[in-house]
C-alpha cells in the first residue's frame, strides 16, 4: 500500500507529461475532525489508480498539490465516496472558500543540495 509519510515531502513524479491538481483553501476556526478526515483523504487518494504523489503546506493559506497521469483518474477520485464525504464537510464546516485548479504539466525539473 502506498500511503502519506513523514510530511513535508516534494513528490517524485516521472516526466512529463502528467496532471496536477492544486486546491488552495481557507479555513474556518472549526476543527471537527478536520486533521483526521484530511490524513485519510492524503492515504485513500494515494490507492488511486493513476495517483503520483502529493505535496501540502498550511499556513494562513492552505496549497494541496496531488499529482496523477492523467483526467480521467482525477475525475475517478473526485467522485470517490469517501472523497465526496470529505468534500461536503469542507463546504458546510471546514472551508471559508476554497479553489480547485487542475493543469497539464509539461515541464519539470529539480535540484538537491549534496550531502557530504
Amino acid at each position: 500500500m502506498n500511503t502519506v509519510k513523514n510530511m513535508p515531502h516534494i513528490a517524485q513524479t516521472p516526466q512529463p507529461p502528467y496532471y496536477a491538481v492544486i486546491f488552495t483553501s481557507l479555513r474556518t476556526d472549526t476543527d471537527e475532525g478536520y486533521g483526521e478526515t484530511a490524513v485519510h483523504m492524503l492515504n485513500l487518494a494515494a490507492q488511486q489508480p493513476g495517483y503520483l504523489g502529493v505535496e501540502s503546506a498550511r499556513e494562513e493559506i492552505g496549497i494541496t498539490v496531488s499529482y496523477w497521469t492523467d483526467l480521467a483518474s482525477i475525475q475517478k477520485w473526485k467522485q470517490h465516496t469517501e472523497h465526496l464525504i470529505a468534500q461536503k464537510k469542507g463546504r458546510d464546516v471546514w472551508y471559508k472558500a476554497y479553489k480547485t485548479r487542475i493543469v497539464k504539466v509539461e515541464q519539470d525539473y529539480d535540484w538537491q543540495l549534496e550531502t557530504r
